[in-house]
């Protein structure tokens, strides 16, 4: 698989962000400071009573002794908290004081406690418990990665300051691992993970901290462009980019500040609603270490080798081969599984190994010689020993318009774009990327040039693969005319039980040997489909159970917080999903159809016949929805609830199959010019569905495409077989 290689074009690498690029409003002031003494002041044998809404009310800071067992602090915790909860009413009632006790309650409230505002905070009375000493062990191990990651962001155009986040993810533990399945230094779910990193039984990205940094740079670049805001694209981070923009619609506002106070959702709890504050206190700790933390060491960074593995190969063997010591090798390839370890897996051809520094002598080349493997089936790739190594031979590559950078750590190499995995002079590579307010440095220096409109040949060639792209305004009936094949063999060919299972953009194959872009072909990565499925559907429910849990879910011990995950603001509230697009059912039984969905669909989730919606929606023939247009539904059958969860399981379904195979590797903008059409943008280099198209631009009305608009296009990889 090709490695995403860490440059990009003058439109980012140069951006200098402004003074508001991560807003720190006064508003918010008291739940940054509230986070900063969790962070700071108070360790994982303490914590706070407090106010889950106004964080400044802090009722009281319980001390426990190393030892108290989890079921005393708990009962401590309940005592407490139903005290104060005594406390608020008696006040909410009576209006005075009765005693000291109740005098500093009221105090703490001062002109807001009012009998109803009192009232409501008898309900609202919360347990944090500290968080000082993972604190503080989180900023030790994060001198191991502080370069690599500064210089991702960097070389993405982004924010340094978020380098801060994984303070609040994961204290920096790289094999951290959530009770929901994230994981890692980043806390990538395996769903989102797979967009951008190989996860399979074998190797696991997430747990390789150079991997994931790059994956997390993207996902926060694709939250940006999606949200306009950093503050938004951060709480995106926590609960997705389909809940913010669900948020800042119900507003009529991005400004973080009415978001946290304002919205609700059933999915914006406490974890969300805190995440941007928290960040910002992580921040400001480890902007200034020395005022929270005495004597703070700082690990150092590891030097290490790279090479890719020429072919399959046992690690036993691999160890042998190479005369590295076992646990040497494993440390510095986190990624690779226990399944690898204990021989049940062979480590993957093509995958990228780390060697010692001191492991001067070993190339691919050498490896695959003593391995035995042909010279026919190598994969040469240079290799570098240091940071400025990389810094040097990126400095002398110079295309117009190009802005090289550092591949960000030892070892990393960079490669020219479209260039043999088999090139052995490191170059640069260009990743083309849009902010929305970059629009007129975009306007001013154009980094991507618009392909020509697909021409009859090219249309003929489609046509000659195997396949026809639905069109805008296609039946089923109007393809079987233009491909002079039957109705009937088309459905039975791609599987079709209703005519209506069409929509724009699709892929219809004609052939029973046609080709097909947009799926899996081979048996193993048919199976890895099914895998990836499978496991996003138990990692979803995983999900679901935690999110319906009755029980209390405060972590009140250190072992709690390790079992609850290990982010510093405890809760898996949402699937914080990367779709942006919103599956929800309006308020007047409506939808805003979206990309692979069809009238068939609709009609199946809904238990009712595709004709009945066509007659309500008064859709003529059998033309396809039309996406981004409005649906009206017959809910009788089902509640809305019933349909969204249909259609989100679809979706998830559909991307995990697809990324079973496929990595996300950047991306690039494109200008339409006159006569693009769905068909032409989605054929460009490794063919991108329609719904990861939709995906990156979920306001973009692909039915009006107009010369000049700025379409964000995912650089997609197939990896199959990888």
């Amino acid at each position: 698989m090709k490695r995403l290689l860490l440059c990009c074009c003058i439109l980012f690498s140069r951006f200098a962000f402004a003074a508001d690029t991560l807003p720190r409003p006064a508003e918010l002031e008291p739940d940054v400071q509230f986070w900063i003494r969790v962070y700071t002041q108070i360790s994982t044998n303490e914590g706070f009573i407090h106010d889950q809404h106004k964080l400044s009310v802090v009722y009281e800071t319980l001390h426990f002794e190393a030892d108290t067992p989890p079921h005393e602090r708990a009962r401590r915790v309940d005592a407490q908290r139903e005290h104060y909860r005594d406390v608020l009413l008696r006040l909410a009632r009576s209006g005075e004081a009765q005693d000291a006790d109740e005098r500093r309650v009221k105090e703490l409230w001062g002109v807001e406690g009012t009998a109803v505002r009192l009232t409501q905070a008898a309900e609202d009375i919360r347990f944090q418990l500290g968080q000082s000493d993972r604190f503080r062990a989180g900023m030790v191990r994060a001198g191991a990665w502080e370069t690599h990651i500064g210089e991702v962001l960097a070389n993405l155009g982004l924010p340094a300051e978020l380098a801060a986040l994984p303070h609040v993810e994961s204290s920096f533990d790289p094999y951290a691992y959530s009770k929901v399945g994230a994981a890692g230094l980043w806390q990538f779910m395996r769903s989102t993970g797979r967009r951008f990193l190989r996860i399979d039984s074998a190797v696991d990205e997430r747990l390789d901290p150079y991997r994931e940094t790059e994956a997390a740079a993207q996902l926060l670049s694709y939250n940006y462009r999606l949200l306009g805001s950093w503050p938004l694209a951060i709480t995106a981070y926590n609960h997705g980019a389909e809940g913010m923009r669900r948020a800042r619609e119900q507003l009529g506002s991005d400004d973080i500040v009415k978001i946290v106070r304002d919205y609700r959702s059933p999915s914006f709890g406490f974890a969300s609603r805190n995440f941007y504050v928290s960040f910002l206190a992580a921040l400001d700790v480890s902007q200034s270490p020395d005022k929270y933390f005495a004597n703070l060491e700082r690990s150092n960074e590891s030097g290490f080798r790279e090479l890719k593995v020429p072919s399959s190969v046992n690690a036993a063997t691999l160890v042998r081969t190479l005369g590295v010591d076992r646990d040497t090798l494993r440390g510095l390839n986190p990624a690779l599984r226990p399944a690898v370890w204990n021989g049940q897996r062979s480590v993957p051809a093509g995958y990228v190994l780390r060697l010692p520094s001191s492991a001067a002598k070993w190339t691919t080349e050498l490896l695959a010689q003593r391995m035995g493997v042909p010279s026919s089936v190598t994969l040469p790739v240079a290799t570098v020993t240091t940071v400025s190594d990389v810094q040097a031979m990126n400095a002398e590559a110079k295309p117009a318009l190009v802005a090289t950078a550092s591949a960000g750590r030892q070892g990393r190499k960079s490669r020219k774009a479209g260039s043999s995995a088999a090139t052995s002079a490191p170059a640069s590579t260009t990743i083309a990327a849009a902010n929305p307010p970059l629009a007129r440095a975009a306007a001013e220096e154009p980094t991507v040039t618009p392909a020509a409109p697909p021409t009859a040949a090219a249309s003929a060639a489609a046509d000659n693969a195997g396949y026809y792209l639905v069109q805008s305004g296609d039946t089923l009936e109007s393809i079987a005319v233009r491909t002079k094949r039957p109705v009937k063999d088309l459905m039975a060919l791609n599987a079709m039980h209703d005519q209506e299972d069409i929509y724009e953009g699709q892929r219809l194959r004609l052939v029973k040997e046609a080709p097909e872009p947009e799926t899996v072909t081979t048996a193993a990565t048919v199976q890895a489909a099914k895998e990836a499925v499978q496991e996003s559907e138990e990692e979803d429910q995983a999900l679901k159970a935690a999110n319906r849990q009755v029980a209390r879910t405060e972590v009140v011990s250190k072992a709690e917080a390790q079992a609850e995950g290990p982010e510093l603001v405890p809760g898996a509230e949402g699937s914080a999903s990367v779709d942006p697009v919103d599956y929800s059912v309006a308020a007047d039984s409506t939808i805003r159809v979206a990309a692979a969905e069809t009238l068939g669909h609709y009609a199946d989730w809904l238990h009712i016949p595709a004709s009945k919606l066509r007659a309500i929606n008064h859709l003529k023939g059998k033309t396809p929805v039309v996406i981004g247009k409005h649906l009206k539904l017959d809910l009788k059958k089902v509640t809305p609830e019933e349909f969204e969860q249909k259609r989100r399981d679809y979706h998830e379904r559909l991307e995990a199959a697809y990324f079973a195979s496929h990595r996300i590797d950047g991306t690039e903008v494109y200008i339409a010019r006159k006569g693009d059409s769905l068909w032409s943008i989605t054929q460009r280099s490794v063919k991108v569905p329609v719904w990861l198209l939709q995906q990156y631009n979920p306001d973009l009305d692909f039915g009006d495409l107009r010369p000049g608009t700025q379409i964000s296009l995912p650089k997609v990889e197939d990896v199959a077989g990888l």
